[in-house]
């Protein structure tokens, strides 16, 4: 396919001409091949209207009439790819792009996304870089059968609302379970697939137990996987603690390492619970397994929880280290590693999530400093990078969703071998980046339009 990139200038085109015809830059035409003077199909995400298309000599330019622009739903400023297919006599302008995001602010102009403001801001730099528009949406603004979606974009230094076309390609990036299992954001993404072609990417939130039973189904990644069970009753546990000195339950649709409870066998029948929550970790000691049982039945009676095998980790100064992993799609579609970085827990921790105390470091760096001898830092780092395109592949074969990035949590014991902690669906924008870039649009913000503008065939 050939594709070239154009600067949109709505203006009236000329008294002599139709609001139908467009007026093309005579070399991009000669590039595509597209036929002027004759009847042709203009699409912008799921808007197509029929138009006529002239050439002028305007470098870099195409000129469409304010009514013919209003109809399609372009806007004014928009820097996008054209492509053309003579198939079926379609000039294509785009891509669009759609960003599910959770509520928006009205009554803060400069952050309507709060936190998600600078990485939305970012996403739209990475967009015009690339020849594509992105819109970023709240649940509110989707409806059943939607020929259009209101949306937020950045343009000329502030954030508007604009009408646009159901975008070629949506980026799932809803931060609460509760707004996207809503009725009408379920109906919406189900009715923009089915009726006009979007793709969605990371339409779901994964849980732990979904993400181990899955894992499990091939037998290529059992080497990386703990023992792991959704919390059933007792019986389990004991069962469980007589293997594992040391078990872990956690919320399956946690995060940010909050309700996790390590149980862990200090004597021949004492045990010692761990519980974290927003005010630290609390640890008790109990003289048997079920007293230690009991002091906990409470809580796993208000979630579900994964009860999950303990792992003898690499530690420095006695705190856990562990390895997120960035692990995206890309212009090509296939699954690339965008960044590794060792993640550190805080004094009295026993997870490395940054909002307890973590801290981060590259991959050699926290690699130095475990408390005892590894294999060489290029072995460790060579496994933990099949490790993560592994599981990445694993998920995507396993699990029926579409997923264009994922953060992989990994851990490695005292023998060097890697083990999966976890799987994130919707990875933090914030603690995921390779440590020391000095970009403006980091690596993970490119790879995304990348892969939407290879999902939107541009």
């Amino acid at each position: 396919m050939i594709r070239t990139k154009v600067g949109v200038s709505i203006q009236s085109t000329s008294i002599y001409l139709d609001d139908r015809t467009v007026v093309l830059s005579e070399a991009i035409a000669k590039k595509l091949k597209v036929p002027s003077h004759q009847t042709i199909t203009m699409r912008f995400g799921s808007s197509q209207q029929e138009g006529k298309v002239i050439v002028a000599a305007v470098p870099g330019s195409l000129r469409i009439d304010p009514d013919f622009a209003s109809r399609i739903g372009l806007h004014q400023g928009a820097r996008l790819n054209l492509h053309y297919k003579p198939q079926v006599n379609t000039l294509s302008i785009g891509p669009l792009i759609g960003v599910m995001i959770s509520r928006v602010n009205t009554s803060s102009p400069s952050k309507p996304f709060g936190a998600m403001t600078t990485f939305c801001k970012e996403l739209t730099t990475a967009s015009e870089r690339f020849g594509a528009l992105v819109c970023f949406f709240p649940p509110k603004e989707m409806h059943p059968n939607a020929q259009t979606i209101d949306a937020y974009s950045y343009v000329d230094g502030s954030w508007s609302k604009r009408t646009f076309p159901i975008p070629n390609v949506i980026y799932n990036r809803l931060t609460s379970r509760k707004y996207e299992n809503m009725p009408n954001v379920q109906q919406f993404m189900k009715d923009v697939k089915s009726r006009y072609g979007t793709v969605i990417f990371n339409e779901k939130y994964l849980n732990k137990t979904e993400v181990f039973d899955a894992l499990r189904k091939d037998s290529s990644l059992h080497t990386y996987l703990p023992e792991s069970h959704l919390f059933k009753n007792f019986q389990m546990l004991k069962t469980m603690a007589a293997r594992h000195p040391v078990l872990f339950l956690k919320p399956i649709t946690g995060s940010l390492g909050n309700g996790i409870i390590r149980i862990r066998r200090e004597g021949e029948e004492t045990y010692s619970t761990h519980v974290t929550s927003l005010a630290g970790v609390r640890r008790q000691t109990y003289p048997s397994l079920l007293s230690a049982f009991q002091s906990i039945a409470g809580k796993l009676k208000t979630q579900r929880f994964q009860l999950q095998q303990g792992l003898d980790l690499i530690t420095t100064e006695g705190n856990p280290i562990d390895f997120r992993a960035l692990v995206q799609r890309g212009e090509t579609g296939q699954w690339e590693i965008t960044s590794i970085v060792g993640r550190i827990a805080g004094s009295q921790h026993f997870v490395s999530n940054l909002a307890r105390g973590g801290s981060l470091s590259t991959v050699p760096e926290a690699l130095a400093k475990a408390s005892f001898s590894l294999p060489t830092r290029k072995v460790i780092i060579q496994r933990l990078r099949k490790a993560s395109l592994d599981i990445a592949k694993g998920i995507e074969t396993q699990i029926p969703f579409h997923f264009g990035e994922l953060g992989i949590d990994l851990a490695v014991d005292r023998s060097g071998r890697v083990w999966l902690l976890e799987v994130n669906s919707k990875p933090s924008k914030d603690d995921n980046t390779a440590l020391n870039n000095d970009n403006k649009i980091r690596p993970s913000v490119r790879q995304l339009v990348k892969y939407a503008r290879y999902l939107a065939k541009f």
